[in-house]
């Protein structure tokens, strides 16, 4: 249920995004999900990977400033108002999202959160029956 992310810093340049991918091509990772968050000077890509450790390593080793974050994935039908409703059970309970995000596949939403409070994000999902992604299974998405 807990999920390792990885979060690579880029320089706001073309190509920098094409070289990330590349290396873990080259390594054999596949991307599962992917966000990215920039400004004027750089960007952030949040990724899950099929295999965080060894994308980290790879990034490291081709000089990225990559780290590696825990968030917890989720699954909701893919139908108006059921992310609204997962969200008020956390917020119900002071849980503070830092960001999210998320991705439908037909009648199902995979959503990504990184929450303030991991252990009490998911006793409140757990409590309310969320449905939540091991890590292995978010890992293969």
């Amino acid at each position: 249920m807990i999920a390792k992310q990885l979060s690579v810093f880029l320089e706001n340049k073309s190509g920098r995004l094409t070289e990330v991918t590349e290396v873990l091509a080259k390594e054999g990772i596949n991307l599962s999900a992917l966000c990215i968050a920039e400004n004027a000077d750089f960007g952030i890509l949040r990724a899950i990977v099929s295999d965080p450790d060894r994308a980290y390593k790879a990034l490291k080793e081709n000089h990225f400033a990559v780290n590696v974050t825990n968030v917890v994935g989720i699954t909701c039908p893919n139908i108006p108002g059921s992310l609204a409703q997962v969200l008020t059970y956390l917020s119900e309970q002071g849980v503070f999202i830092e960001y999210m995000y998320s991705f439908a596949c037909n009648n199902v939403a995979h959503v990504i959160l990184r929450p303030d409070d991991l252990d009490n994000c998911i006793r409140v999902l757990t409590e309310h029956k969320v449905d939540l992604l091991a890590a292995s299974d978010l890992y293969k998405l």
